[in-house]
């Protein structure tokens, strides 16, 4: 039995249809991508900017009863109280710009200066387990992070034990309304400084070593290689997250403040976010609180458009293009 050779256009075969040249439309060639986006959409409407309208009750003597619709209308009074010289808003005021040039003059910059540290590593295998001791703090909240320092440093802490146990007295630390602020600055920079230098060390990973091999084959020491070579290649990604910070200055750690401001004068513990705990939902004083919130708000918009003019300034992006 023979076989006849017949020739290709001539085979049974179905042909495929012609293929247009015109690309799928974007919306229908990412839909999965839309859908995926819409809970986090719906969670940000619903839990961030739905809630923006209750700031009507800063113009407001709000009472839960009976509403925003029947509360009656005090136009400016709440501001007008806070800024005729409260004594309770001053030194909430006062201590939250205290705490907020201590986080970002001395705290922001020690991520920068530990990611260098671990880039200089040479070990991988060292690096990886530095890096994960560091981070592990980040994942303790806030209550078990006060209560190992306060295992740590209070009264009847490892510290005063040791000191009694050896004839040197006590240090007080916990509880001493003087040392507040440093205790504050000390607990974040152990619970969020390793964290922090993710970022830092992605971007460190991203240089070309080829420059740092020229830098060295032209007599570059290694600090004058990270002034010129690696800082550069950061600068970007530094004033970007200071940006940012900025922006969230005014708000210091209430979680953190709430657990040790119990028995301490309020002059020295109160910033503005307990400030607004403590006159708002424990003293009922919710016009007033709304206020400083939204003053609150409003100072940190104005920094970060002030910092984003800056950076443009400086030749870099910021948080949005010119």
């Amino acid at each position: 039995m023979t076989t006849v050779d017949r020739p290709l256009d001539r085979l049974d075969t179905k042909e495929a249809p012609p293929r247009s040249g015109r690309p799928a439309p974007p919306g229908r060639k990412n839909k999965a991508l839309f859908w995926f986006a819409v809970p986090g959409t719906v969670l940000l409407l619903l839990f961030h900017y739905v809630p923006l309208l209750g700031n009507v009750i800063a113009f407001q003597d709000y009472q839960p009863f009976t509403g925003f619709t029947h509360s009656p209308w005090t136009g400016f009074d709440n501001f007008k109280i806070l800024f005729n010289g409260d004594p309770a808003f001053l030194h909430a005021l006062v201590n939250t710009l205290e705490l907020t040039v201590i986080q970002v003059v001395f705290v922001f910059p020690l991520p920068i200066l530990l990611a260098l540290l671990l880039n200089s590593l040479v070990g991988e295998r060292v690096k990886r387990v530095v890096q994960n001791v560091l981070y592990l703090p980040h994942f303790l909240s806030w209550v078990v992070v006060v209560a190992v320092f306060q295992q740590m440093l209070g009264n009847g802490g490892l510290l005063n034990v040791f000191l009694q146990a050896h004839d040197m007295g006590t240090w007080n630390i916990i509880g001493n309304p003087d040392l507040f602020k440093e205790l504050l600055t000390s607990q974040v920079i152990w619970k969020d400084t390793g964290w922090a230098t993710i970022l830092f060390l992605a971007a460190l990973s991203r240089v070309d070593t080829d420059l740092y091999e020229a830098a060295a084959v032209d007599g570059a020491s290694r600090l004058r290689q990270t002034w010129h070579v690696t800082l550069p290649a950061l600068r970007g990604l530094v004033i970007l997250l200071l940006i940012l910070r900025l922006g969230d200055a005014l708000s210091v750690g209430f979680e953190q403040i709430v657990l040790q401001q119990t028995g301490m004068d309020k002059n020295t513990t109160e910033v503005l976010d307990t400030y607004v705990y403590n006159n708002g939902l424990v003293a009922g004083e919710w016009g007033i609180s709304a206020a400083v919130g939204l003053v609150k708000g409003l100072v940190g918009v104005v920094l970060v458009l002030g910092a984003n003019k800056i950076a443009h300034l400086l030749g870099e992006e910021g948080i949005y293009s010119k």
